[in-house]
């Protein structure tokens, strides 16, 4: 498995076969449309224009429209058994038919329209409450609320705040004339709302000794009648309004039959903005349009094929070394290796001379995660549901949901294996279960264990730190044959292979063996070549520090590295302690049923814990401990023009 290698394509073409081309383009999905390599404001391409966006937007708000309505359609007709919905299976004819896409682009809107009519009636329904709120205080008043007054007589509505004594304020107003009438509308825990009358000759007066309780105008000039007519007016515009929504929501109920026609506008118009976002990239002369890209070099003889069929002329060249920062990176894995894409972009791409992790990667995250959860129980769980979602939902190949649970099923074959192999089955789940039906039971298993954790924490941490030892060595080994083929030997020598002698020669010295004179030849020349490499390229007083830096660096980093995979043996001991806790505590009670239920919750949280924990770790290991060796980041994806869609698969 390696890296795609890709070529760049300068392709010229009339422009009447631009959208020909690009469906063609789009059906093979090889072809990676980039932006034109030269200055647009270079004086030769003055000719050269950009297409017009217009069929993009219009791309887009079909897309949107579509999306909307079936969020819509979700709140007032959820549809029933849409978990495990299957993939339809169409081909290209029938996602592209003019008269279905009309059909459900007419759909959306009416689903849409009808949406905002509801949202319009709720936000006048919403002002109507609160305006009948307002007038609750003033119902018991037969007083019109336009009341005006006259040359005579003031009329005021206001409040006061409920501390008020109403009778005390009242005695002050009539204390100043008895041309004065206060009545109390009503109140509540904060306001009193008063209606006020007086005779124009007394009215200042009077507002002066108010406004000393408090006294506020109420603003009702907006009313016309009483109180209880607005209120009236009210409930009867508040029930049509109700029956108007009503209504609507069953215009979108009866639209619910539509949402498969919608789920195909959105892939339809999801196509089509792939090739309106492929075509604003180019530039055009009026008759003839530019279109630059990248093609895998595997899939070039067939883009030509397509390509005669047209009044075009190409280019096709490999990309200099300058250029490959901008060659976009795609890996050519096999089934077992693909599922580690999902792990490999989540740190970063290879660059495009880099070197491809997924097929050394594989080997050693698949066998890790199975040490870490090593269970059969949670290994067959893992590997039910990768077959379950594969086969039933059935994702579609090379996005993260296949990536994940084909990546789920691997592990979990790793996890049975490893569960085997320390006799882990939901913990000591069996055994307990046994001894539940006849107490004197003395089952453990068929067959002895090679190991378990609580017994052999020893041997699996020496076990553990010896794998690592293997993964580091040969992110070091992947390290040195590329600087091989990059022609630099000396580094290699001097970076990978000292580093082996020291390590083998600290084995030897262990275990007694190679020493002359009581002299551990192999480590002392290990450390020689320590000494003469790490200084090669440094002068004077630099090649000392280098030394103890190489020193170091070097004793820190790989033994820290090393270290660092105890935890394989941690959560292996720590998944399988958490089970057996969880199913002593369900045997307390002595009850078969309770042992079940408490085993299952306590077993079903451990399981989810250690699904994410262990990937975590795993993913930990392979990034900080075996990619520093080798690996060199910063590759950009591969992004095609292709046929992407989310709600069905087109078939040929």
């Amino acid at each position: 498995m390696a890296i795609v290698k890709m070529k760049q394509l300068h392709l010229m073409a009339l422009l009447e076969d631009r959208p020909a081309i690009l469906q063609q383009l789009q059906r093979m999905g090889c072809v990676e449309v980039d932006q034109p390599s030269f200055r647009e404001e270079a004086a030769d391409w003055v000719p050269l224009q950009r297409p017009d966006m217009q069929a993009l937007s219009r791309a887009r708000e079909e897309r949107q429209a579509g999306e909307h309505a079936i969020t819509v359609l979700n709140q007032y007709a959820p549809e029933k058994g849409g978990l495990f919905r299957t993939r339809a299976q169409v081909s290209e004819a029938e996602l592209f038919d003019p008269t279905a896409g009309k059909a459900a682009l007419q759909a959306a809107r009416d689903i849409n329209g009808a949406q905002r009519r509801i949202q319009s009636l709720c936000a006048e329904q919403s002002k109507l409450q609160g305006n009948k709120a307002a007038l609750a205080p003033w119902l018991t008043l037969d007083v019109p609320l336009d009341l005006p007054s006259t040359r005579e007589t003031a009329v005021e509505f206001a409040t006061v705040p409920a501390a008020i004594s109403f009778d005390e304020m009242e005695g002050a107003a009539l204390a100043v004339s008895e041309l004065v009438q206060l009545q109390r509308a009503g109140g509540d825990r904060e306001v009193q709302y008063i209606l006020f009358i007086c005779h124009t000759a007394v009215h200042e007066e009077v507002q002066e000794i108010l406004k000393g309780y408090g006294w506020t105008k109420a603003n009702l000039r907006e009313w016309s009648g009483t109180a209880l007519e607005n209120d009236r007016r009210i409930d009867a515009r508040l029930e049509k309004i109700t029956q108007e929504i009503a209504v609507e929501e069953d215009l979108i109920r009866s639209l619910g039959d539509r949402r498969e026609g919608l789920r195909w506008l959105i892939d339809r118009a999801a196509q089509e903005i792939q090739r309106e976002e492929a075509r604003s990239r180019m530039v055009d002369t009026g008759t003839t349009f530019l279109l630059e890209g990248w093609v895998p070099a595997e899939s070039w003889e067939s883009v030509r094929q397509v390509l005669e069929q047209y009044s075009c002329a190409w280019e096709v060249k490999d990309p200099a070394e300058e250029d490959y920062p901008m060659v976009p990176v795609k890996l050519k894995n096999n089934a077992l290796t693909q599922p580690l894409n999902m792990v490999t972009e989540m740190y970063s791409l290879p660059a495009y001379n880099g070197v491809d992790p997924n097929p050394l990667m594989a080997p050693f995250f698949i066998l890790f995660y199975g040490i870490m959860m090593a269970d059969m129980g949670y290994g067959l769980v893992m590997m039910l549901a990768s077959v379950f979602v594969l086969k039933k939902i059935k994702p579609k190949k090379g996005k993260g949901m296949y990536h994940l649970f084909a990546l789920m099923g691997l592990a979990g074959v790793s996890t049975f294996i490893m569960g085997a192999v320390t006799g882990g089955f939901f913990g000591d789940f069996i055994p307990q279960l046994l001894k539940l039906i006849n107490p004197d039971s003395t089952f453990t298993w068929f067959y002895k264990p090679l190991f378990t954790p609580l017994d052999d924490t020893l041997r699996i941490l020496i076990g553990s730190m010896a794998l690592g030892a293997v993964h580091v060595i040969t992110g070091m080994a992947i390290d040195f044959v590329k600087k091989i083929k990059d022609g630099h030997l000396i580094d290699g020598i001097c970076d990978d292979v000292t580093w082996w002698v020291i390590f083998a020669g600290i084995a030897l010295a262990i275990l007694d063996v190679g020493t002359i004179a009581g002299i551990p030849v192999v480590l002392v020349t290990g450390c020689v070549m320590l000494v003469a490499g790490s200084g090669r390229n440094a002068k004077g007083f630099g090649k000392i520090t280098a030394v103890f830096g190489a020193v170091y660096n070097g004793v820190t980093g790989y033994f820290g590295d090393i270290l660092s995979y105890s935890r394989l043996m941690a959560l292996m001991l720590a998944g399988s302690v958490i089970a057996q806790v969880f199913n002593t505590l369900g045997a307390i009670p002595g009850n078969i049923i309770v042992f079940i239920v408490v085993s299952l919750a306590g077993n079903t949280l451990n399981f989810a814990l250690n699904l994410l924990g262990c990937y975590v770790h795993d993913l930990r290991l392979q990034c900080l401990e075996f990619f520093n060796k080798f690996y060199m980041d910063g590759g950009r994806p591969f992004k095609p023009l292709e046929f992407d869609t989310k709600f069905v698969d087109i078939v040929k």
